[in-house]
């Protein structure tokens, strides 16, 4: 059997972060996406309405993404971090611009991020042929 292909693609758009963590990490056509804030390119937090950080979060998942080889229709998995339960019907209709069907699997957990952010998504997707 084969040792799978393994690597850690990032580029100069690829949000950082201090802590101790790969933006995102490839094992042969399947990308695994750390999980994405309203961060800045150095990884400085972006406090703002849940509907902008929202936005941040999915765009830093997109460049994220892209140096992977992939986009936002080839995500088959999310995980979504939602701080304020009262956002949920808003992160469903911001959620529905962003994924379209076949939709990702996804599961959503409320009440547990810090106060400094309002959103948080990771993902899982493969690279297309």
């Amino acid at each position: 059997m084969s040792q799978p292909q393994v690597s850690f693609p990032s580029n100069p758009e690829t949000p950082t972060s201090h802590l101790p963590y790969s933006p995102c990490a490839v094992v042969d056509r399947v990308v695994y996406v750390s999980g994405q804030a309203s961060v800045d390119k150095t990884g400085k937090i972006i406090s703002d309405t849940f509907e902008a950080e929202f936005r941040r979060s999915i765009e830093n998942m997109r460049n994220v993404l892209a140096v992977a080889g992939c986009d936002l229709k080839d995500v088959i998995q999310t995980r979504n971090y939602v701080r304020d339960e009262e956002d949920l019907v808003l992160y469903n209709q911001l959620y529905a611009e962003y994924f379209s069907k076949p939709l990702p699997a996804r599961a959503t957990l409320t009440n547990c991020l810090p106060s400094t952010i309002r959103y948080e998504i990771e993902c899982i997707a493969v690279i297309p042929e």
